[in-house]
């Protein structure tokens, strides 16, 4: 058990350091929201496409774990809509919003980190990947969902024209279309070029999780145990266990991309989740699940490190 400590301990001390650089007034939330900005336009964006770039791209681009984890998010989304349509009678918008939370991980801001201490290198091509599924597949069908739920008379067309803008202007998205381009034409990158994408890459990791820590500051979860422990189970537990399962009826399934697949589902929510849930009148029940997900994923995915370990699965480059 201390060997999974050893990988868990320092990504969580981490987070740890952020929340109590914002409780002691060390730093402030607008400068969080900096750290956050320097994180989502330039490191994060530099890291994918380090990892498009130094491996061929066929190596890349793995159609069964695209398949696998799109198809085990797919499932807990189209659960959590049932739940929450079906037997709690809630709003389109709600339960949208409140599924988006279940199927969609905080791969570049957590599950990224913990891979990389599990994994190394190859954990980028695992964040490329995962980045297209929640950019591309997840986070477009709740936002379209939810628009449509709010009925703001804008109707299929127009909402599909809003959601497609705003995922033009993603910078991971455009860190993945640049990738891909420099890998097609397979010429290496000028030295000082791929120097700076290299350190911008190398950032990433601390300086997300310590974003997270600064941002759990003052987050309260003001009673909404039900609607809050609903999404924070759906996120910690069925979302892996989906993706798992999936992956497990695929024949000849290298165990590399389990492990990788489990650990970018064991993570939180995204760290972006309460702008969507406000936006929806979610904020409170949002920012409250986000808190105590981020907080129970560090005894989740020691769990899951120590299942994957015993169960044979566990895989070291």
């Amino acid at each position: 058990m201390l060997d999974i400590l050893a990988i868990t301990t320092p990504i969580f001390a981490i987070i740890g350091l952020g929340y109590l650089a914002r409780a002691g007034r060390l730093i402030g939330h607008e400068a969080i929201q900096g750290i956050g900005t320097f994180v989502m336009y330039f490191a994060l964006p530099a890291l994918v496409i380090r990892a498009l770039t130094q491996n061929p791209l066929k190596e890349v681009f793995d159609p069964r774990y695209l398949l696998a984890y799109g198809a085990g998010s797919l499932a807990v989304f189209a659960l959590g809509l049932a739940l929450t349509l079906g037997l709690e009678r809630k709003s389109l918008a709600t339960a949208a919003i409140q599924t988006l939370g279940m199927s969609a991980s905080n791969s570049g801001f957590i599950g990224y980190p913990v891979t990389a201490m599990v994994l190394g290198p190859p954990a980028a091509m695992f964040l490329a990947l995962n980045m297209l599924i929640e950019n591309l597949l997840i986070i477009p069908l709740a936002l379209i969902l939810a628009e449509l739920g709010q009925q703001a008379g804008n109707g299929l067309r127009e909402t599909l024209r809003q959601t497609g803008l705003r995922l033009a202007r993603n910078p991971v998205l455009i860190g993945l279309v640049i990738g891909i381009l420099l890998a097609a034409t397979g010429g290496p990158l000028p030295a000082p070029l791929a120097k700076v994408i290299d350190m911008l890459a190398g950032a990433a990791g601390p300086a997300a999780l310590f974003v997270i820590g600064g941002s759990l500051y003052g987050l309260k979860p003001r009673g909404m145990v039900r609607d809050m422990g609903q999404i924070a189970v759906g996120k910690l537990i069925l979302h892996p266990l989906a993706v798992l399962g999936v992956f497990l009826l695929l024949p000849d399934v290298d165990p590399l991309l389990i492990t990788a697949a489990l650990l970018f589902a064991c993570a939180p929510m995204i760290s972006v989740y309460p702008l969507f849930g406000q936006r929806f009148g979610l904020g409170d029940v949002s920012a409250a699940a986000l808190m105590v997900s981020t907080l129970a994923s560090f005894l989740t995915i020691s769990l899951t490190l120590w299942l994957i370990r015993h169960g044979g699965l566990f895989v070291t480059p």
